[in-house]
């Protein structure tokens, strides 16, 4: 038996798939069941309701577990979050030695031990010793920037690069550092389950190369196929940085002040013992990492978030939240629809073409007409058949990426946009036989051209597509 802890937090999302795939037997810790069952790998886990905080909860989830997953954070928690991963790393060593665990396999940053470290970067070591308090052995892994879309140190290039043609940047832009793919570091995590010598050792991680923090700004850009210009300034002072950081991308203040921090320090592996103990694993190179995230955004494939670890507060129940994560402006809207799901999905499937879009036709077939005149495809091509949709066909000015009869229609936008963007259907079955409909407007900018777009029309856009919630609704109630 395993347990992941953050299992929904954005490795703890993308670890657990990964051990299911491997045959192992999963447990979760989780806040929120709600969160865990709105996950896809939820029915094959078992779920462990609790705080980390609580030794009670830590018994219960700790119970008959062989190895453990330490994936927890405090630092979206405020100021104090280095002495929260403290109590809370010390409270689940002491839990896990009196449950037996065998071993915990922990997550932490790289570092110098004996530099002046930031209090993100000790906090992370400090976690990593108040977790060997309890005697169980542990392994730690070191990492320095993850590279992965919602991954919140790379989200911090990533949206500074989109949004800033010109940045005025401090010295710490020359700070070796050594990123690492995603997908590397589950490789890691995954492996040392059948390493047993990497039991009790702290093992650094890195991708193929060792670069600098305007190395990874530069290389994002050439990527992206941006230019943009780097102005070092010696006076600009991490507390102010973490200011121009917090008002350009979506990471909390708090957050980017301890992020920023950190920048100063060089965070690079100093050890071979990663490539002694996994010699199969081959890191990625970061341009090939990059390339990676850019393919899964511009693919559409959203998989976790730093956003997906947020506390308790951020359990609402809204109908409608505009956020923005994984590089995308996202707009989600739900409505309860008091019609079973295969009702739903045949309006919406009908959707476009001669039916039209529902709510303010007139438009759509203006933004057609728009295409139409920058070269576009405008809403000329219709649809292959009234009624039936499939990956691939063609809907006026969208294409059909994904689908799963009665419960998700995504669609891709294939007209000209300074970005790309997605529109998508998702329904769930409630208790009573209604349906949920979750509908998703993303957004991805390219440059600050795509911002103006974005919120220049989001007026438009959110009548528009709260027009359509509703007039699905309606058709479906009335079938």
């Amino acid at each position: 038996m395993i347990l992941v802890t953050g299992a929904t937090g954005y490795i703890g999302g993308r670890l657990v798939p990964q051990l299911l795939r491997q045959g192992h037997r999963v447990r979760v810790l989780v806040r929120s069941r709600a969160r865990a069952r709105s996950r896809s790998w939820s029915s094959k886990v078992e779920i462990s309701v609790g705080d980390a905080l609580n030794p009670e909860d830590l018994s219960e989830a700790l119970d008959g577990v062989d190895t453990a997953y330490y994936l927890i954070h405090s630092m979206t928690r405020g100021a104090d979050f280095g002495d929260l991963d403290v109590i809370a790393a010390r409270a689940f060593g002491l839990a896990a030695k009196q449950a037996s665990v065998k071993r915990i396999i922990y997550l932490g940053g790289l570092g110098e031990p004996g530099a002046d470290l930031s209090r993100h970067l000790r906090s992370r070591h400090e976690t990593g010793r108040a977790l060997r308090e309890g005697e169980v052995p542990v392994t730690e892994f070191r990492a320095a920037v993850i590279v992965g879309a919602g991954s919140i140190s790379f989200e911090m290039i990533r949206y500074l690069v989109e949004r800033l043609p010109v940045m005025v940047c401090p010295k710490w832009i020359y700070s070796r550092i050594q990123p690492i793919a995603v997908d590397d570091v589950l490789s890691y995590l995954v492996s040392s389950l059948s390493v047993p010598e990497s039991t009790g050792k702290i093992v650094e991680i890195g991708g193929r190369d060792v670069t600098t923090y305007k190395g990874l700004i530069l290389g994002y850009a050439r990527a992206r196929g941006l230019r943009r210009l780097l102005m070092p300034v010696p006076v600009l002072t991490p507390r102010l940085s973490s200011y121009w950081v917090h008002w350009i991308t979506p990471v909390p203040a708090n957050v980017t002040a301890a992020l920023v921090e950190g920048l100063r320090n060089d965070v690079v592996v100093t050890t071979d013992l990663a490539r002694t103990l996994f010699p199969d694993i081959e890191p990625l190179d970061y341009t090939l990492a990059v390339d990676r995230v850019i393919d899964d955004l511009d693919h559409g494939h959203i998989h976790t978030s730093w956003t997906d670890a947020a506390g308790p507060e951020s359990e609402q129940k809204e109908l409608v939240l505009l956020e923005s994560s994984q590089g995308m402006i996202v707009e989600r809207r739900s409505r309860r629809i008091s019609a079973p799901a295969s009702n739903v999905y045949r309006v919406i499937a009908g959707i476009g073409a001669a039916r039209g879009w529902y709510f303010a036709d007139w438009t759509w077939r203006i933004r057609g007409a728009l295409d139409r005149l920058l070269g576009g495809v405008g809403l000329r091509r219709g649809r292959r058949h009234p009624d039936d949709l499939r990956i691939g066909d063609a809907l006026d000015f969208w294409r059909v990426e994904d689908l799963s009869v009665n419960r998700l229609i995504r669609l891709r936008a294939e007209m000209k946009l300074p970005g790309r963007a997605w529109l998508e259907f998702r329904l769930r079955t409630v208790a009573d036989g209604a349906t949920v409909l979750e509908q998703t407007a993303a957004f991805s900018p390219k440059g600050l051209a795509g911002l103006a777009y974005w919120y220049a029309l989001y007026p438009i856009h959110a009548w528009i597509f709260d027009g359509l919630a509703t007039a699905i609704a309606r058709r479906a109630e009335g079938d």
